[in-house]
């Protein structure tokens, strides 16, 4: 029995960039889905790196500097 999960989901692509895949799929002899799986696969290391949207829409705090402390004296005044 097949451990594999398949279901299915409906993907929208730009005309281009289906002809384009649909092209590569042609080329290989694959099918759109296993070309898609495959980019995936390659691309998703770099896909992690990107921020997501809530890191985009919230900015990062500013860090808050440590007060300067006083200078340290022995109670005399300097000349």
């Amino acid at each position: 029995m097949s451990s594999t999960d398949h279901r299915k989901q409906s993907l929208y692509f730009p005309e281009d960039m289906l002809e384009e895949i649909q092209r590569e799929a042609t080329r290989q002899d694959r099918s759109l889905s296993w070309i898609v799986q495959q980019a995936w696969k390659v691309a998703r290391g770099d896909i992690r790196k990107m921020p997501s949207v809530n890191d985009v829409l919230t900015p990062a705090p500013k860090p808050v500097a440590a007060p300067t402390p006083a200078p340290v004296t022995d109670g005399e005044p300097k000349p």
